[in-house]
């Protein structure tokens, strides 16, 4: 597995969503899978996040660990991922993974998809290749 320095990771777990996701690892008898993070085409405005758990990454997948987590980057758009953090959010309305991507322009009313800022995440994309 890949070690990315904390900095060049594309994603940042915050550290409750780390405890959650081991809870939820052992919970569902799912210790040794790893996070698999990612978009895909599709709702009202045009991409959703893919969040899930899996034994082994997809074919591209960017790999690396974080706090003895395997997490599984899709290859699909992944500059429009870069800077996102994944956070937990647990009130006394809501509780689950929260998604937090500097690119997304706009959610849909449904919560369910959002819209990229094209600009802002080809601009990241580029001066990463120029470091």
């Amino acid at each position: 597995m890949s070690d990315f320095p904390s900095a060049e990771r594309p994603i940042q777990l915050s550290p409750i969503a780390v405890k959650n996701i081991h809870v939820m690892l052992k919970d569902n008898d799912m210790e040794g899978h790893g996070l698999r993070f990612g978009i895909r085409g599709g709702g009202c405005s045009g991409y959703s996040y893919v969040l899930e758990f899996q034994a082994e990454p997809d074919e591209g997948d960017l790999r690396y660990e974080v706090e003895g987590i395997p997490v599984f980057v899709g290859a699909f758009k992944r500059d429009y991922l870069q800077g996102t953090t994944i956070d937990y959010k647990d009130t006394d309305w809501e509780s689950g993974f929260e998604i937090k991507n500097p690119n997304a322009r706009r959610a849909c009313g449904c919560g369910e998809s959002f819209d990229i800022d094209d600009k802002a995440a080809k601009t990241e994309s580029e001066q990463q290749l120029q470091a």
